[in-house]
């Protein structure tokens, strides 16, 4: 199995090379859809929700009521690291049950785990190859105003919130260029598919002959 851990800023062009990777035959693993899975009703980690910020952050149907936790962790470090203590290790346990499944459906799996803030949270040594989407801040803002009708200073004010291109260029293993067209980012995750597919065979094969020997 080989483990690719896929990052990049908002409107950098991660979701085109993610769905490229997954139309190539790539399992991947979403944390933004785990994050809610692991508070949702029912679970542990929405019962350490409540019991960290009190019953205020539920909903009347006693489900997450995100924008009452938003409002309750916005602009409080402290609050967002308790919260973050909270989520995070549920998020990684469910990723390694996706993760685990696929390995044992298949020897040869490429796992893309789809992490927004991996930088951020430093889960880097976790993967075989880490692939950062890069774009330039100005088309990043040009796609928020233009795609996603933002004013350009909520734009920038989006993109501050996140780790800077620094810190993620200097993460990455392989730099994906998302500045042109979806196409162009396409055809960069077809080339590094073709050189990740070599490697996973070469290590199969590597293995297949040391238990011959």
């Amino acid at each position: 199995m080989f483990r690719i851990g896929l990052t990049g800023g908002i409107a950098a062009g991660k979701s085109v090379a993610l769905a490229r990777f997954a139309e190539l035959g790539a399992v991947v693993v979403d944390y933004d859809a785990l994050s809610r899975d692991a508070v949702a009703p029912g679970t542990v980690g929405l019962d350490e929700v409540v019991e960290a910020f009190g019953p205020g952050v539920l909903d009347a149907d006693g489900a997450l009521d995100r924008a009452a936790l938003g409002r309750v962790v916005f602009g409080d470090d402290a609050a967002r690291e308790r919260l973050n203590a909270i989520v995070h290790p549920e998020v990684r346990r469910l990723a390694a049950e996706h993760e685990a499944a696929a390995g044992a459906a298949d020897p040869r799996a490429v796992v893309v785990h789809d992490i927004p803030l991996l930088v951020e949270t430093g889960d880097r040594a976790r993967f075989h190859c880490v692939v950062v989407v890069h774009t330039p801040v100005d088309v990043r803002v040009g796609r928020l105003v233009e795609g996603r009708g933002l004013s350009e200073d909520e734009a920038r004010a989006r993109l501050a919130a996140q780790a800077d291109d620094a810190a993620r260029l200097a993460a990455a293993d392989v730099t994906l260029d998302g500045s042109g067209s979806p196409e162009a980012l396409r055809e960069q995750v077809d080339e590094l598919w073709v050189r990740v597919r070599a490697e996973v065979d070469a290590e199969v094969q590597a293995e297949i002959e040391e238990h011959e020997a």
